[in-house]
């Protein structure tokens, strides 16, 4: 790349300091006009900033020259005060120096053309950034080391070797050894096969690790719903009103239990119904709860709490009885909480951060993302069709290990890499 691109690498809006990274062939002229010189590499320098004679800041300026940068290519990052006026001076300034502002990802991408690292090293860049919870940090540096980076290129070099074996299939089809390789071949095929489908069939949960765990809180009108997220958010999250349905939609907040990002949804109370708007409301509610967490909410202080659910509501996770201050006609099994006075709340969340850890606690490395889910789905599919070749023609193997080859390397960034860099960084932060 020729241009040398710019842009603030902090949050935007007021702050104490505001970092601004530059990075290209002409990140050095221009520290040199803006700065009156280069600092010594990678060690930060108190400079005067100005540009047309015209002070901006004193600030720490900061030099990287290539190779041993983020971007693999020259990088000065220019610590200033973070007030607006200031910014707003450099960044027109780096304009009027022939600069341009960096697109979404740009450092990152220019870092994977560069060699700094893969694609799923990149990815793991922006999920850093979005990290919410412990879980999402240990997820992203695990990634961020390396770990899926080693996992698919591992494969994907058995993958080349297996290759080597069905060619020499074809090569030396008539002198015996053929049909050695050809089983070789496909012993490491099958091999790689079955290691791609225990990989894959996870239940999402590296993407559930990052977008977070969906808990759905369902029950009847007027258990309590809409108080149980409030207490859960220890915020005004959802309208609560002693008259049943009040809730018609689904209301979602987000909780870190155990470390972990839960997405907590109430919804409309559970029954059946001939009301159009209700009804709807229901379908919504019984929607939401697919694929994730199901807290069943009921009322302790009624003879018949499930009087009214319809037939299709899902199996629960964990069911609760709310009410418990008020008496009970007869017991009830499970754990007992009450809204009103806060008892239980505490057994309430140690049960609901053990099911959330149940579900997501694990130490293999975990695909995070559908395009890692869509390319090993093609890999497989290739793979199943190489193991289908007969021994009496090795070249259909050889072409359909090529293609599981080219799906792996999609991963990584190894094959096909223009075509993938708009997709991966287009919804990374400026500045990253």
């Amino acid at each position: 790349m020729t241009d040398t691109i710019f842009a603030l690498a902090s949050a935007p809006g007021r702050a104490g300091v505001a970092v601004v990274r530059l990075s290209g062939p002409d990140t050095a002229a221009a520290v040199r006009t803006l700065a009156g010189g280069l600092p010594r590499p990678r060690r930060a320098a108190l400079r005067r900033i100005a540009y047309a004679r015209v002070e901006i800041d004193r600030a720490l300026v900061l030099w990287f020259p290539a190779p041993a940068s983020f971007t693999g290519e020259d990088v000065a990052e220019f610590h200033i005060h973070g007030g607006r006026a200031v910014r707003e001076a450099l960044l027109t300034a780096l304009a009027a120096l022939g600069l341009r502002p960096a697109e979404p990802g740009e450092f990152s991408r220019r870092a994977v053309e560069n060699g700094k690292f893969d694609l799923t090293q990149a990815e793991a860049v922006a999920d850093l950034v979005d990290a919410e919870t412990p879980a999402q940090l240990r997820l992203a540096l695990r990634q961020h080391d390396g770990a899926l980076a080693a996992l698919y290129e591992g494969w994907r070099s058995r993958l080349i070797a297996a290759l080597g074996r069905a060619e020499a299939a074809i090569d030396f089809s008539d002198d015996g050894v053929g049909e050695t390789e050809f089983a070789a071949a496909r012993r490491a095929a099958n091999e790689i096969y079955e290691q791609i489908q225990i990989h894959t069939c996870d239940s999402g949960r590296g993407e559930t690790l990052r977008e977070g765990l969906r808990l759905t809180i369902l029950g009847p009108p007027n258990a309590g719903k809409s108080s149980l997220l409030n207490a859960l958010a220890r915020r005004d999250a959802a309208i609560v009103s002693e008259r049943p349905g009040t809730t018609r939609d689904v209301v979602e907040t987000r909780l870190d239990l155990g470390g972990y990002l839960v997405l907590v949804a109430d919804t409309a109370g559970v029954r059946e119904t001939s009301d159009a708007v209700e009804a709807e409301g229901v379908r919504r509610a019984l929607a939401h709860a697919e694929g994730g967490l199901v807290l069943l909410l009921l009322d302790a202080s009624l003879a018949e709490p499930r009087a009214g659910l319809p037939p299709d509501l899902p199996a629960p996770d964990l069911v609760v009885w709310n009410k418990a201050d008020l008496p009970a006609p007869s017991a009830r099994d499970g754990l007992c909480i009450s809204l009103k006075t806060g008892a239980g709340m505490e057994a309430l969340m140690a049960a609901l951060t053990a099911l959330v850890k149940a579900r997501l606690d694990g130490e293999a490395p975990v695909l995070t993302r559908p395009r890692h889910r869509h390319a090993l789905a093609e890999a497989e599919a290739a793979l199943e069709k190489a193991l289908a070749a007969p021994p009496s023609q090795p070249e259909l193997m050889a072409e359909d290990l090529r293609l599981a080859m080219r799906a792996l390397g999609r991963l990584t960034g190894r094959v096909d890499v223009e075509e993938l860099l708009d997709f991966v960084f287009r919804d990374f932060c400026i500045g990253k």
